[in-house]
């Protein structure tokens, strides 16, 4: 019995200590918690990046003339004192992208805008000529993008590029990170029946707003943490679908509406210059194209510092 009642109390003892250890241990994992949660609190653009800076991406969507907005982006972001790491570009996105990249800042990129004559870039095709028709050749386009950038290759730009294509035989999406950049930009703006699909290595491509209207998940792919996206597409209600070139237009921005959707999840901030009264075909609206782009990111500045932890 003696024997037996020692036992008992050895074996009280040692449950009594397990609750203790067990009390001790959830009492140190709530505390662990309750701290790690403060520290989130205290520090959210830091504590998402885990003490890093994030790697900034430009991502610059597609929208014809619309496109002079990203030049306002730009000259909002460098006022603001936010540099990107990379830049991507989709179609009209691809142009700015690439002059960019290429080191010129906001102001020099306003120059080059109202410099820039429209027939430079447009060099009218015979009817029904070339493989799959098209109004626009394109050459034109590829020789004034590589005379700006004094024939610098993708990869030599003083930023990372990347510019969006879709082939055309596969449909699938294609990142150009290397070779001719006037001839990417060419690839990456050739709407379907109104530029002729452009040849690269045996493969014909067009558009990359067929594919990726606002190229958010190739400037992931191309290293982004961070990924600041311009949206210049509008509404296929808010847009004028009259004539040829407007159905053309109209048709496009319809297939991108859903998967825009779904990209721009994917981004940290979005920027939608109001340009829902600009047609994609009015060049003579850049002005405006410009000051609306400037306009939006500045509306955006204080959000854009804040989730990068900036003061």
């Amino acid at each position: 019995m003696k024997n037996r009642s020692v036992l008992r109390n050895q074996l009280n003892t040692i449950e009594n200590n397990s609750h203790i250890d067990y009390h001790n241990s959830r009492r140190r994992f709530l505390t662990a918690i309750s701290l790690g949660a403060i520290s989130s609190l205290s520090l959210p653009g830091c504590a998402s990046w885990m003490g890093k800076k994030p790697v900034i991406g430009l991502a610059l969507g597609g929208g014809a003339a619309r496109g002079f907005a990203h030049i306002g982006v730009i000259k909002a972001l460098e006022a603001g004192g936010i540099k990107p790491d990379l830049v991507v570009g989709t179609s009209a996105g691809s142009v700015i992208a690439a002059l960019y990249a290429a080191g010129n800042k906001g102001t020099d990129l306003n120059k080059i805008a109202l410099s820039l004559d429209e027939a430079s870039i447009t060099d009218w095709a015979l009817p029904f000529s070339g493989k799959f028709g098209g109004m626009i050749k394109g050459d034109a386009l590829q020789t004034t993008i590589n005379r700006l950038l004094k024939n610098q290759s993708i990869e030599n730009m003083a930023m990372p590029l990347g510019i969006v294509a879709t082939d055309l035989q596969t449909g699938a999406g294609v990142l150009f990170r290397r070779g001719d950049t006037g001839q990417a930009v060419r690839a990456s703006c050739s709407v379907p029946g109104v530029f002729q699909p452009t040849t690269i290595n045996g493969h014909e491509y067009v558009d990359g707003g067929l594919v990726s209207p606002v190229p958010v998940r190739y400037a992931k792919q191309m290293g982004a943490d961070f990924v600041i996206a311009v949206n210049i597409s509008t509404e296929p209600s808010s847009q004028d679908s009259s004539g040829t070139l407007g159905i053309l237009l109209q048709t496009t921005s319809i297939m991108g509406q859903s998967i825009n959707q779904f990209e721009l999840e994917n981004a940290q901030v979005v920027i939608r210059p109001p340009l829902s009264n600009m047609k994609g075909t009015d060049f003579k609206a850049r002005n405006a194209a410009i000051l609306a782009g400037e306009e939006a990111a500045m509306k955006q500045m204080a959000e854009i510092k804040s989730k990068l932890g900036m003061k």
